[in-house]
């Protein structure tokens, strides 16, 4: 038993990371757990799934960050639930983590909408190995393309379907229509990567929902500009090898769909046995506190948040504010002093990339598009990556492809069963 208060925090995203690093230097018995060893940059995931970035340029070791932090230590290991009597946090290798107090970080994934079985057939983009997933059947449908001689078969092979037109729908639609059209021209015989369909799907009726309308409209013009195919107010009923059903009886032959159109919460509210809301999250109080759960908080995509009648949205700077509030928060009970009071989110913008040299911003008070709006969310990413280096990698790599149209990270890596004889 440690002497000291014990603080466990569960995920190292952003929200979780910020919250150790800022309770470094503190008198207690830190320990950061996460079923994966490393820290990922969500933002620009969809760059490692088109190709533009290796994945160890948007993930970096925890251990690495936390190496200089002495209170501090991270575990391996998947919590499966937590045992709220005996104050327990439970690890599916058996192990028990004690605690004081507790913090719970672990994020989102993609959802289905209770159709789980579209998911092999359409995968979604959270983690590194989603990424990697779509970076192979992309560049895979290409070569099977490639190889076969049956025009039909081609044009299917060569027809991306994404389902969802928030942002991440729209950069990933966006560069893929780059990729195949402006960076692969001059890399096969038998097909022209120019006829490459992009069709993005979405059952409202505008793209980039959480943008101002006039924003939303600029990017379904800088979409259409860039090739991409824009389905508006249609409702997807099916999704299988063979491509898209949709709620009018029509189908969209495609080879490979792409999953962008919602998200669901970790079971943190199942292993608290609270209250959540329809994606699952916790409703937690205005200090992100847990109700009936005395010393646990709960933050980022897990906690569902509402602020003058606004869902706090579940981006990386609203996952650290709160990170940083709960840490704040922890320092002032340990030391005796007034509690920071409730958390108050500070918006600083919605930014969304529609390809080279187009992007929306919305700082509210200030909306922007177009070339600036590019740079603008390029500055602002690069900004909250961890660490000098990661920085200046990523810039100088992002600056290369700027001026020479390349895209380094083309690589087809296992399994898909090991290409299932490529065909």
């Amino acid at each position: 038993m440690s002497p000291l208060p014990r603080i466990v925090i569960v995920g190292a995203g952003f929200g979780g990371l910020t919250a150790a690093r800022a309770l470094d230097g503190l008198a207690v018995d830190l320990t950061v757990v996460d079923r994966r060893n490393f820290h990922l940059f969500q933002p620009l995931l969809y760059q490692v799934a088109t190709a533009g970035l290796n994945p160890s340029d948007v993930a970096w070791p925890v251990r690495g960050i936390l190496s200089r932090q002495k209170n501090a230590r991270v575990l391996l290991g998947e919590v499966t639930s937590i045992d709220a009597a005996t104050r327990e946090v439970l690890l599916s290798d058996g192990r028990k983590l004690a605690y004081d107090w507790l913090i719970l970080a672990t994020g989102a994934t993609h959802t289905y909408f209770g159709n789980d079985q579209w998911e092999r057939h359409a995968p979604g983009l959270k983690r590194v190995d989603d990424a990697t997933l779509i970076r192979r059947r992309l560049l895979l449908a290409l070569e099977r393309a490639e190889n076969s001689g049956d025009p039909a078969e081609q044009k299917k092979l060569m027809t991306f379907a994404i389902v969802g037109a928030g942002p991440t729908g729209v950069e990933l639609a966006g560069a893929i229509a780059e990729l195949s059209k402006k960076v692969l021209i001059h890399d096969f015989r038998a097909i022209n990567t120019r006829d490459v369909r992009v069709v993005l799907v979405e059952g409202a009726d505008r793209v980039l929902l959480s943008f101002p309308p006039t924003l939303s409209a600029f990017a379904l013009a800088e979409l259409e500009k860039k090739g991409v195919e824009v389905m508006l107010n249609t409702r997807v009923t099916g999704c299988d090898a063979d491509g898209l059903s949709f709620g009018d009886g029509s189908k969209l032959d495609a080879a490979t769909v792409l999953w962008a159109a919602g998200v669901a919460a970790s079971p943190a509210a199942r292993w608290l046995n609270v209250p959540a809301d329809r994606a699952g999250r916790v409703q937690v109080l205005p200090d992100l506190g847990v109700p009936g759960h005395e010393r646990v908080f709960v933050i980022g995509d897990t906690a569902a948040i509402v602020q003058n009648g606004k869902q706090v949205p579940g981006v990386a700077p609203a996952a650290k504010q709160q990170g940083q509030h709960v840490a704040k928060t922890i320092r002032a009970a340990l030391a005796g002093k007034k509690a920071p009071g409730p958390f108050k989110y500070r918006d600083f913008g919605n930014l969304a990339t529609i390809g080279r040299h187009s992007a929306v911003i919305d700082f509210g008070f200030l909306r922007m598009k177009g070339l600036i709006a590019w740079w603008l969310w390029g500055i602002a990413h690069v900004y909250f990556l961890i660490g000098a280096r990661n920085r200046s990698l990523v810039a100088t790599q992002w600056f290369f492809n700027y001026l020479s149209y390349s895209r380094a990270a083309r690589l087809i890596v296992g399994t898909d069963e090991d290409y299932k004889e490529i065909r």
